[in-house]
């Protein structure tokens, strides 16, 4: 049996000395939480995240070569489709593919980006503006624009245009949205700091609105750019003489499984290279930003 002494060392709890409450002195105590959590949030430098990213690819590469290689559903390996590739390659038949596929989509989403950002601003600054515009916007973005295109087919015909304008109303919708999004976001003490400066309308959006809405352009260029590859894939499997789309569907017919993977992995670096692009262009644009 214990003794006394013992039972007292067990149940008192330290007194504090500064006469504040034991149950409020315990509350204030124990900051070891938020040391984890400021390691946890350290940033880490260029080469670990590119460690990081290879250790990634490697990983990926390793799981295919596995579900190849114990037979799911009829998957080639990675040696086998970069052989594909090669041939595909040195025919030339990949890059006519890749020309024809990039060009509708820098062209379907340059101009659906270019056209986006001032209706956006519309909509945003103005009350009239988007009360004429947001019905038409919203109810064209409930749409798929795969679903327009046999209707766009028929009324352009089956030649660049039809594919282009899918692609472009595929990046439009996207960067509007996001755009008026960022307009109606600006902080309201920014605005009003600028004009008890003395700043007019036309000072306060070019140097306040526009500044502050770029991240949120950005990131609709970004979805714009990913539906935009998106649709074009989709356009080309319909009706198109040359393209990426319309490879895989010739490849599909044979059960080509290489070059069928070979035209996805293609699109799948040039979205990303085209990702990254713009990555660096809102890194240049947005060095005010706080970032994690």
């Amino acid at each position: 049996m214990a003794s006394k002494d013992t039972m007292t060392s067990v149940y008192t709890p330290p007194v504090p000395t500064d006469g504040t409450k034991r149950g409020r002195a315990q509350k204030v105590s124990a900051p070891a939480p938020k040391k984890k959590a400021a390691t946890r949030g350290r940033k880490l430098s260029r080469r670990a995240l590119l460690a990081i990213n290879i250790a990634s690819v490697l990983a990926g590469l390793g799981a295919w070569s596995l579900f190849s290689a114990i037979g799911v559903v009829g998957l080639p390996g990675p040696l086998e489709v970069l052989l594909r590739g090669g041939e595909v390659l040195a025919d030339g038949t990949l890059a006519e593919d890749t020309g024809a596929s990039l060009a509708r989509v820098l062209s379907g989403f340059l101009i659906g980006s270019l056209l986006a950002v001032p209706v956006g601003f519309i909509m945003g600054w103005y009350q009239v503006g988007r009360a004429l515009i947001e019905p038409w916007v919203q109810f064209f973005r409930t749409i798929p624009p795969l679903a327009l295109l046999p209707l766009v087919m028929v009324t352009m015909g089956i030649g660049e245009t039809p594919k282009i304008f899918v692609i472009f109303l595929a990046a439009f919708l996207s960067c509007v949205i996001s755009t008026y999004q960022g307009v109606v976001s600006v902080d309201k003490t920014l605005i009003n700091a600028a004009r008890v400066l003395g700043a007019g309308s036309y000072v306060i959006f070019m140097r306040v609105v526009v500044p502050a809405s770029s991240p949120f352009i950005l990131v609709g260029m970004r979805i714009g750019l990913g539906a935009g590859w998106a649709t074009v894939v989709a356009a080309e499997l319909l009706a198109a003489p040359n393209g990426l789309g319309m490879r895989m569907q010739q490849a599909q017919q044979f059960y080509d499984m290489p070059t069928i993977l070979v035209n996805v992995i293609v699109i799948g670096i040039l979205g990303l290279l085209m990702d990254r692009l713009l990555l660096m262009i809102e890194a240049h644009l947005t060095r005010w930003q706080e970032r994690r």
